[in-house]
Formats: structure tokens, C-alpha cells, sequence
């Protein structure tokens, strides 16, 4: 059960100062997020970069400054397989993918070392031009073929035009689980309340920003 965060501004932000604030919050929340983190962001091009030590120990100077930006920090479940190879973003050649959530007894075949990465893939299934539509169908079969949903919560942003789709399901703690938006200065999703400016979104939506 990880933290994501994703920002995309109408001007140029610095990242050190994003990452900080969003760090201090990781580290204070009940649930450890200290399993590695990752983010991804746009600077004449899409750069990434991933550490397995916990987001809050990371030193952001050496990051500049963008408009869009992606960061996920990591709750390994059950404290299991925390290699870097298993932090987010996950990107293929369009899209890029953050993940929080747990599900059990999930009955689909599709590759991934996780379970995050092996939804993302499984979107891709159905992605025959709309984004959304892949999104919601694969949603809906996934729920459908689980035996439990705890929550499954994702992003993904489409590189090919910046937009960015958020979906939103969970079944129990919702003083956790539930994500956040921001309007100020363009868009921010995140799931923790970072200051008064974020509002909740509802539970059980798919929804595109552009």
C-alpha cells in the first residue's frame, strides 16, 4: 500500500521542493513507505530515476525543475520482494504507471513481477485508441475475477499528449486510501491531503484529465 503523486503544472516547478513535501508526508503516515521510491518527469524528454532506500533519506537537489511529475513511494506487501526492479513508475513506450492498492485471490494471466505491473499490462489488453475505455473495462473484469479488492488505485499519464487518468476503487479504509486533487497552478493527484487545497474524489470513478 504505497503514496503516489503526480503534478502537472501550467509553469515550472522545482522538483526538489515537490518531492520534499511529499516525502515528509510518506514519513509520517501509519503504514511504512519506505520500500523505495521512484519518480518520472519531463525535462526535454521523459526522465526516470528509481533508489531502494526509503524517499524521505533521498537528497532532491540534484533533481531541476519540470511541468509534469510522477513519484511513488513503496509499501512492499507483506515486506516481500523489495528490489529496486520492483519500484514505480512502471513505463512502456506511451504510458507511465503508479499503483496503490491490494487485492487477493486475482484470477488473471498476465505477465508482471508484481501485481501493480501485472495490471498495467493487462490494461494494455484492451487499449485499442481509448485510454479510458481500456481502463474501465480492464477495472471492471479485474474486480469481477477477485475475490477481494482492498482497494486499486492508479494513475497512469499518456505520454503521447499529457493526459492523465486517474481510477479510484477501494472497499475499507478510506481515511487511507482515499485520493486527492489540487487546481491550484494547473493539477495535483495525491493520495494524502498535502495542504487545504485538495479536495476528495469520489470512490469508484475512472476519470481523464487533459
Amino acid at each position: 500500500m504505497c503514496r503516489l503523486l503526480v503534478i502537472k503544472s501550467e509553469k515550472e516547478i522545482e522538483i526538489s521542493s515537490a518531492l520534499t513535501r511529499f516525502a515528509d508526508k510518506c514519513r509520517q503516515s501509519k503504514e511504512y513507505q519506505g520500500h523505495g521510491w521512484g519518480c518520472a518527469y519531463l525535462d526535454n524528454g521523459w526522465r526516470s530515476y528509481k533508489n531502494i532506500n526509503p524517499i524521505w533519506e533521498e537528497d532532491f537537489e540534484k533533481f531541476g525543475s519540470t511541468k509534469i511529475l510522477l513519484a511513488h513511494a513503496r509499501s512492499a506487501f507483506e515486506d516481500k520482494d523489495i528490489v529496486i526492479e520492483n519500484n514505480m513508475p512502471f513505463q512502456n513506450h506511451n504510458q507511465i504507471f503508479i499503483f496503490n492498492g491490494e487485492l487477493q485471490g486475482v484470477r488473471i494471466r498476465q505477465k508482471g513481477r508484481i501485481g501493480a505491473e501485472k495490471i498495467f499490462n493487462y490494461i494494455q489488453r484492451f487499449h485499442k485508441g481509448d485510454l479510458k475505455q481500456a481502463i474501465s473495462k480492464a477495472v471492471k473484469i479485474i474486480r469481477k475475477r477477485t475475490k477481494y479488492v482492498k482497494a486499486m488505485n492508479f494513475i497512469i499519464l499518456d505520454k503521447t499528449d499529457d493526459n492523465i487518468y486517474l481510477s479510484v476503487n477501494f472497499n475499507e479504509r478510506p481515511e487511507y486510501f482515499t485520493m486527492y486533487e489540487s487546481k491550484e497552478n494547473g493539477l495535483q493527484l495525491c493520495s494524502i491531503k498535502l495542504d487545504d487545497s485538495f479536495d476528495k474524489i469520489p470512490n469508484n470513478l475512472v476519470r481523464c484529465y487533459k
